[in-house]
């Protein structure tokens, strides 16, 4: 019954927002993106799953105050920062080594003799991406905040903020997984597949540069 309450007058602006937040280009689509072209649909759905989980992480972090912890103290945030930073540009890093390699993805098992990736290297991925990502930190503590009232218990308001969130960025990346996942012809060819590596391990690269050289906000 208390979940009922929390569909209020601020709910079906935080809807709007967080719809159009979900659906800008941003890391989150782009590892789909990278994750179905070298694993197919599964690895990519399974990607989107492991990302979404991690909004229920920050979401806790942020309803117990710890954000804003990690905002007042230069270090931590710094540190944050740096290791999410250095986890983008490692998966970067590998998207241009596979490219440097040039060899074709394993798309939907339609290649032989090309190793699959295990099938917990995604969720790793989708997790620790989203996880160790400080601007999602600094988003959901700045964020979730306008749509709890004094009255609401923060933590179960943030969760079920958090859940919807769960719920449109996985209809939207899952979306893209299809998309994706239906040019698997084209994927399967290793020239395409060099170019594809090299274009979203670059793009990795350097959001995980901008981010290390990102001011901590005021």
């Amino acid at each position: 019954m208390m979940q009922l309450g929390f569909i209020d007058a601020q709910f079906i602006s935080f809807l709007v927002a967080i719809t159009l937040l979900t659906i800008s280009p941003g890391v989150d689509t782009l590892l789909v993106i990278r994750n179905t072209a070298r694993g197919g649909i599964r690895d990519g759905i399974t990607t989107s799953l492991a990302i979404c989980c991690g909004l229920f992480v920050h979401a806790t972090i942020s309803a117990l105050g710890i954000s804003l912890i990690l905002l007042q103290s230069a270090w931590a945030f710094h540190m944050l920062k740096l290791v999410g930073a250095g986890y983008l540009i490692w998966l970067g890093i590998t998207s241009l080594l596979a490219a440097r390699k040039g060899q074709p993805l394993p798309v939907n098992g339609m290649l032989e003799g090309v190793p699959a990736v295990s099938r917990w290297q995604p969720v790793k991925e989708g997790f620790l991406s989203n996880v160790l990502n400080p601007k999602t930190v600094v988003f959901y503590m700045a964020f979730l905040p306008q749509f709890i009232a004094p009255g609401d218990p923060a933590l179960l308001k943030s969760l079920w903020l958090a859940g919807v969130h769960f719920i449109i960025a996985n209809i939207w990346q899952i979306s893209v997984v299809m998309m994706v996942g239906s040019a698997g012809k084209w994927l399967a060819n290793a020239r395409f597949a060099q170019v594809l590596n090299a274009a979203t391990g670059s793009v990795l690269v350097v959001f995980g540069i901008r981010l290390a050289l990102t001011q901590r906000p005021a």
